[in-house]
């Protein structure tokens, strides 16, 4: 596999290992036991991230979502996003973007079977929105609504004192969005100390870092959308349902779901609606 170096931990295959998943290398279960070692609730909220994950995109398909533009989306794991959202809506179109050689190399492994249709992928990078988005532009129909997904990404652009740059990146995905279309984002947050501790400790690793941002920072990318309801919040309160797995005493990921108003007075930006 060109370009994955074995040498470094890498946090789309840290978290592969947290899942209990087997595409992951000694260096990266050496760097995620370090992590877990700090902050042993991380096991319990990847699962979970997993499981909002899920929870998300069954509701969007219920809904009437049929695009799917999933940012970042890391390493394969059990009920993808096209998956779950193909389960809901046979019709459901999904397009992957990383620009990870590893991830990518296992998408066209996973999307070319027989069962790939609706289902597609591409190299891009949510630095440079506009290539991605020329890129999702060939795939998808931006004329009707698409549900974008950015899953645990934010933290990997940096923070300045206003967070300009991550908020202009999102802005220009955001703006691109046809009306009626979805936000859904989530991310690690600096709400517990251990949580803020185990990332310092990773970002002197030489991995790309991650940045860990708070509830009121993270919900700021989602405005001058609708917020559905219940809000922005911890992972495991987003409309819960009975988990296959444990849910964290307390979690230190945050997330929500937008809609981007059909006409100009669609409501209130920040305000929570079914």
């Amino acid at each position: 596999m060109t370009g994955i170096d074995m040498s470094i931990p890498h946090s789309a295959r840290i978290w592969n290992y947290w899942m209990d998943g087997k595409d992951n290398y000694p260096v990266d279960r050496e760097a995620g036991d370090r992590f877990s070692a700090i902050y042993p609730g991380i096991i319990d909220m990847a699962r979970s991230s997993r499981y909002f994950i899920m929870r998300v995109v069954r509701h969007l398909a219920a809904g009437g979502a049929r695009q799917f533009l999933d940012v970042g989306g890391g390493l394969p794991s059990h009920d993808n996003t096209h998956e779950v959202a193909q389960r809901v809506a046979p019709d459901a179109r999904v397009v992957y973007v990383d620009n990870d050689p590893l991830v990518l190399a296992h998408a066209h492994a996973l999307l070319t079977g027989p069962d790939a249709g609706g289902t597609d992928y591409f190299d891009g990078d949510l630095n440079d929105p506009e290539r991605l988005l020329a890129k999702a532009r060939t795939r998808l129909d931006f004329t009707r609504p698409v549900a974008l997904m950015l899953m645990n990404v934010l933290g990997h652009i940096p923070i300045t004192e206003d967070d300009g740059r991550a908020l202009s990146i999102v802005a220009a995905l955001k703006d691109a969005l046809p009306p009626g279309s979805h936000l859904a984002l989530h991310d690690g947050t600096d709400t517990d100390r251990a949580h803020v501790q185990a990332w310092r400790l990773y970002n002197r690793g030489g991995s790309a870092p991650y940045h860990l941002r708070g509830p009121e920072r993270l919900r700021r990318f989602l405005d001058g959308f609708q917020l559905l309801s219940p809000g922005f919040v911890p992972i495991p309160q987003w409309r819960p349902d009975p988990s296959p797995f444990r849910t964290p005493g307390r979690c230190a990921a945050w997330g929500g779901v937008a809609r981007k108003p059909i006409t100009a007075t669609g409501g209130a930006p920040g305000k929570a609606v079914i």
